[in-house]
């Protein structure tokens, strides 16, 4: 009988454990966990309720929400994708529902949903799950795996990792000729101490730009004001685009946010427009711009240097060019990053030149397998990450089961 071992018993171990023994009931699988509970990081996506993928069906789409990996996942999405995330959990009794920022969550609307029809198929399937051993060393003889735990030495002919971003994993991987990309964060908020946002917190625009200054780096997406600084999905794509580049910058930068998305001549236009029609309303409180808040556009104003008591026909050329200029090129210095609520990602792992993607397979070790996010895959926010989880457990699944 195979001896399978996997380690880390997070999405990625568990998907690949399941599809490998359903299709080869032979396995002898076992997981390996550090910890003292498995599916941690399942449990806790989508604020408890688990954003397990995306819809969107066309793999050249899906690739592009990926800041590492884009190239690599092209084939492996042609051959295990978004939709049959669907059919794979609804035929095990999870279906799954797309939300109106088409993020997909079980119906019954809890990450429990997920975490039970795992480790009920673990236990139907008879996969051994053994929590708080961690692996302390592999090492390889006769084209057999050794592993060694605080407890035990596991054997194995077959070995997968799946251990997320795990820095002591990515040690071990070290220690087997793996060349590792070192890990940044990716998926934060920017930093930012600016009178234009205090105490604007929970302000929020439908859909602006953000660029990084000298750099190629922009998003566009909703916008959100924090205790932080600014974050939302423009600032989340961006920090995972640019996690690289900022790591580099020390996390200081300047960030030009267009609050419209619209070109700076054009919103001077409807300004100036608004001055010949309502030459006689107070500046401060009248917007033309519906997507901005009463709070925000105040803020706009004071800083454009326009007082609290002006009308539109008091305003010079130069103070509505100032307005125009706050509204769609507005300069702040962030100086940090706070990581997005637990859903942590890195940028960085196992560098996918040595990886074969047709099975997800060491270059370097036959019968060696990377899967999940201990690779040097990530994704932007909303569901991508699992997807990955998915997708690469799978066509391991599919390696592993093959007759020796």
């Amino acid at each position: 009988m195979k001896k399978i071992v996997i380690i880390g018993g997070g999405a990625a171990g568990y998907f690949t454990a399941i599809n490998a023994k359903e299709n080869n009931p032979d396995l002898d699988i076992t997981i390996l966990e550090k910890g003292k509970d498995v599916l941690q990081k399942v449990k806790i996506s989508g604020g408890g309720r688990c954003n397990v993928t995306h819809a969107c069906f066309e793999p050249k789409e899906l690739v592009k929400f990926y800041p590492r990996g884009e190239k690599e996942l092209l084939g492996p999405f042609h051959q295990f994708m978004t939709g049959d995330t669907f059919e794979w959990f609804d035929d095990r009794g999870v279906p799954l529902k797309i939300e109106n920022d088409n993020r997909v969550f079980p119906e019954a609307n809890t990450s429990q949903a997920i975490i039970d029809c795992f480790q009920k198929s673990v236990s139907n399937l008879g996969i051994k799950v053994l929590t708080n051993s961690g692996v302390n060393s592999v090492s390889k003889e006769n084209n057999k795996w050794s592993l060694n735990t605080k407890e035990q030495v596991f054997a194995a002919d077959q070995l997968v990792i799946a251990a997320g971003s795990s820095k002591k994993v990515w040690d071990l991987c070290k220690t087997l000729d793996h060349a590792v990309v070192e890990p940044v964060p990716s998926l934060f908020t920017f930093n930012i101490n600016d009178k234009r946002l205090v105490d604007l917190l929970g302000t929020s625009v439908p859909n602006a730009t953000v660029n990084i200054i000298d750099s190629k780096l922009e998003a566009s997406g909703p916008l959100l004001i924090t205790h932080w600084g600014l974050s939302g999905p423009a600032v989340l794509k961006l920090s995972a685009f640019g996690a690289r580049l900022l790591a580099d910058k020390n996390y200081q930068y300047n960030v030009a946010v267009n609050w419209l998305s619209r070109p700076t001549d054009k919103v001077l236009n409807v300004l100036l427009n608004l001055k010949k029609k309502e030459p006689r309303k107070t500046v401060i409180l009248k917007s033309p711009f519906t997507e901005i808040s009463k709070r925000l556009w105040e803020r706009f104003v004071l800083f454009a240097s326009i007082s609290k008591t002006q009308n539109w026909a008091d305003l010079s050329n130069a103070q509505l060019e100032k307005l125009a200029k706050e509204l769609t090129n507005g300069i702040y210095n962030a100086n940090g990053r706070t990581t997005f609520k637990d859903e942590f990602v890195t940028a960085g792992g196992i560098d996918l030149k040595e990886i074969n993607f047709k099975r997800f397979e060491s270059k370097k070790h036959k019968n060696l397998f990377f899967v999940g996010e201990v690779l040097n895959i990530d994704a932007v926010t909303g569901g991508f990450n699992f997807q990955n989880a998915w997708t690469g457990g799978f066509i391991c699944a599919k390696a592993l089961a093959e007759e020796e």
